[in-house]
């Protein structure tokens, strides 16, 4: 009998042959062949090839092979219990791993049991599942091995831990990168089997090399027609010394460039032309912001082609101009040589659990990954972050770029000691001869710092934002962004998140008209703008003068690069003040005490160079940089014990376990309210969800449960919830939640 690994639909039996059947000695063959030549890159590949080849050793059960052959036989293969059928068969190879190696036959134990359902943590897991006194697990085990062939459970040999990419503290992340080696190769040689179109779908990227010659000949064009100004001198010599360094060794590099000096394009031009001296495979460029993913694809979209940038990230949409099916295929796993992604995505696939996530982190091996806005990586999650950052440039061929204008102190010897448990960065090289020269000649604007002991009304402020023409001012909260804008004039802007993010475009897209109209004499209308820090986040605006509410000292910065941008003037005024109340407790009000600290006991230029490392210094000094004990969970103990599921659930950069959306009807999104009546007649399609994302806005659960009680939202499929109530989206303000004095205005109010 012909052993059956999945069967096509329709093919169990009722095809009259075998043509839908995939015989399960090809696929265990096939994926480890596909496993080894993926982990050949971290020098792991006779462990993967071996996990391949048992990965499925519990398909040889008769039990599995009688169900297989059934008219549901397309559905064997994954794993449960339906009908009193027992599809399981991950334990078997998992606990034949362990007999025939002992504790290092754990490694393969992980990777095996986990390839269907994930990584799971040992104790409370895998320690229960895959016990010697377990009669289920022992059952198919003792079943499969009468059935397989007996060379097939000799291979291979124990796995070596000593080849352990960073001993202990990177046993985690090797065993992810097998697990993701393993999985994406069962992934793929399941798919040409199932669906051969789809597979077909993933070829056809260029090579780097090609995007590379589309890049210079771009930035060729570009500089032949840019302005003879200073500011744009500065930017041609950000990008030749980018590309300078770009022939040193693969490793850490850090590039600190001045807001408005060019620093995306000239990141790229490094990790294109790195890669192209090392061999690398592929560039990965992560962003901390949604918005700014969006801009930069759109970016490079222009340079290489739409179709050659994959943009991942939860508000992609899915029309041509944004994806096609190979790069919604490519997603799953970056096998794409330019990926634009976002540090969510990014981090939590390095620390993630599920197959989905983790399908695609031995695509990071030799490869050029750029961390955008670095300041911005969450500092009670920095531990492990920097850890894994460390065991990719050292292990995994990796180069990191921390690209940002305020560089945190993240190799910092003053603050980060490994005697203490605290390990910053390894030997980060500087890709800017002298930023604090760079910064000099880039300066673009006088920083007015308030009195300490003096807090602005907000009557104060817009008294003196309506002596501007044009200005720009930055508030912490959205409720201060509120209370600012009802004191100004009509026809004041406003930008918050408590707007949907097609109505934050539209308005990003408005501003920047209406400020180059101003420029070229077209408009003479004020043009005042009230906005929470989003505006910070790689919006490019440039204002004659800048407020910035009291904050920490790169927010203040980012605040300061929407100031004559361009260098329109000589220099533009950035003023920051004293709001009325200081921001609210938590990481906000830390960093705002720990820039109060620094520029009480500074008497030079605000926002020197220098002075960030002080900064971050002692913000980084009152925080836990491991708050959920993600570096405990995922050190083994010494019989390879490590909790991979509880580590996965705790590392969340967005804590939203509190917070819901709701999909607003803004008028500015075309047939918002077909889609809305899709979503309620169909339920949540993952295209559509997509769709809805730029109309969504997110509030705290104890909102939404608010608006429900109102009948201003109703929730028309689980957790989806639509507004109903037509005042419920203010036209400037965006949503009206409970906090918002304009309920009361609106006859909302509880």
């Amino acid at each position: 009998m012909e052993f059956i690994a999945h069967a096509r639909s329709g093919g169990g039996g009722r095809d009259g042959g075998d043509g839908g059947f995939h015989g399960l000695d090809a696929h265990l063959s096939e994926v480890g062949r596909l496993a080894k030549v993926f982990a050949e890159n971290f020098g792991a590949a006779d462990v993967e090839e071996l996990a391949g080849l048992w990965h499925d050793l519990g398909k040889y059960r008769p039990g599995f092979q009688k169900y297989v052959r059934s008219p549901a036989g397309n559905e064997a293969h994954i794993e449960g219990r339906v009908q009193g059928k027992d599809k399981t068969h991950s334990a078997a190879g998992a606990l034949h791993s362990i007999e025939r190696f002992g504790i290092p036959g754990r490694v393969l134990a992980y990777l095996i049991a986990g390839h269907h359902g994930g990584l799971r943590d040992w104790h409370g897991g895998l320690d229960g599942r895959l016990a010697a006194d377990n009669a289920d697990t022992r059952r198919e085990l003792d079943e499969a091995r009468v059935a397989a062939p007996a060379e097939l459970l000799a291979r291979g040999a124990a796995p070596d831990l000593r080849h352990s990419p960073g001993g202990g503290k990177g046993y985690a992340l090797w065993t992810r990168m097998l697990f993701s080696c393993l999985v994406d190769a069962d992934f793929l040689d399941t798919e040409a089997f199932m669906d051969g179109s789809r597979a077909e779908a993933r070829a056809g990227y260029p090579e780097l090399a090609s995007l590379a010659m589309d890049f210079d000949a771009h930035m060729a064009e570009v500089m032949a027609r840019a302005p003879d100004t200073p500011v744009n001198r500065l930017r041609g010599e950000v990008l030749a010394q980018c590309r300078f360094r770009a022939q040193g060794a693969p490793g850490l590099y850090s590039l600190t460039v001045p807001t408005g000096g060019g620093k995306t394009l000239s990141s790229l031009a490094f990790a294109l032309e790195h890669a192209r001296v090392h061999g690398k495979r592929r560039v990965v460029y992560a962003i901390p912001y949604t918005s700014i993913v969006e801009q930069t694809a759109d970016i490079f979209g222009r340079i290489f082609g739409a179709a050659n940038v994959v943009e991942h990230h939860s508000q992609a949409e899915t029309d041509e101009s944004h994806e096609t099916a190979r790069s919604r295929l490519a997603c799953e796993n970056w096998d794409a040589p330019l990926v634009v992604t976002t540090n969510v995505q990014l981090f939590e696939s390095l620390f993630a659990a599920k197959t989905s996530r983790c399908r695609k982190l031995h695509n990071l091996c030799d490869s050029v990954i750029v961390l955008d806005e670095a300041q911005c990586l969450p500092p009670e999650f920095l531990q492990p972050i920097l850890d894994v950052l460390n065991l990719l440039a050292r292990h995994y061929g990796a180069t990191v770029v921390l690209c940002t204008a305020t560089q945190p102190a993240l190799a910092s010897k003053t603050y980060f000691d490994a005697a203490r448990s605290r390990r910053g960065l390894d030997d980060v090289t500087e890709i800017i001869a002298d930023p604090g020269e760079l910064y000099r000649r880039l300066k673009r604007v006088d920083v007015r710092l308030p009195e300490w002991t003096h807090r602005s009304s907000w009557e104060d402020i817009a008294t003196e934002l309506m002596a501007q023409d044009c200005a720009l001012a930055i508030v912490t909260t959205r409720g201060d962004a509120r209370k600012l804008w009802r004191l100004m004039p009509e026809g004041t802007l406003h930008l918050s998140a408590l707007m949907c993010g097609a109505h934050r475009a539209q308005v990003i897209a408005e501003i920047k008209q209406r400020l180059k109209d101003k420029r070229e004499g077209r408009d003479g209308r004020p043009l005042r703008v009230i906005s929470t820090s989003l505006i910070e986040a790689g919006v490019d605006v440039s204002f004659p003068a800048v407020y910035r509410a009291f904050a920490g000292l790169d927010s203040i910065a980012q605040a300061a690069g929407r100031c004559n941008r361009e260098g329109e003037q000589e220099r533009g005024t950035v003023v920051v003040f004293q709001p009325p109340s200081a921001a609210p407790p938590g990481f906000l009000r830390q960093a705002e005490n720990a820039c109060l600290s620094v520029l009480q006991a500074w008497d030079g230029e605000p926002l020197a160079p220098e002075l960030f490392e002080r900064y971050f210094d002692r913000l980084y000094f009152g925080i836990d940089l491991d708050a959920k004990g993600i570096v405990r969970d995922l050190t083994p103990d010494p019989a390879l014990g490590v909790q991979f599921r509880t580590a996965a659930d705790n590392f969340r950069l967005i804590d939203d376990e509190d917070q819901a959306m709701v999909f607003v009807r803004y008028d500015g999104y075309q047939g918002i309210d077909a889609l809305l009546g899709q979503l309620e007649r169909d339920g949540p399609e993952r295209w559509l969800m997509r769709k809805l994302q730029r109309c969504a806005v997110t509030v705290r659960q104890r909102v939404v449960e608010r608006m429900l009680m109102r009948g201003d939202v109703a929730e028309v499929q689980p957790g989806c919830f639509v507004q109903r109530n037509d005042l419920l989206y203010d036209p400037v303000l965006g949503l009206l939640d409970e906090d918002n004095p304009s309920l009361s205005a609106a006859g909302l109010a509880v």
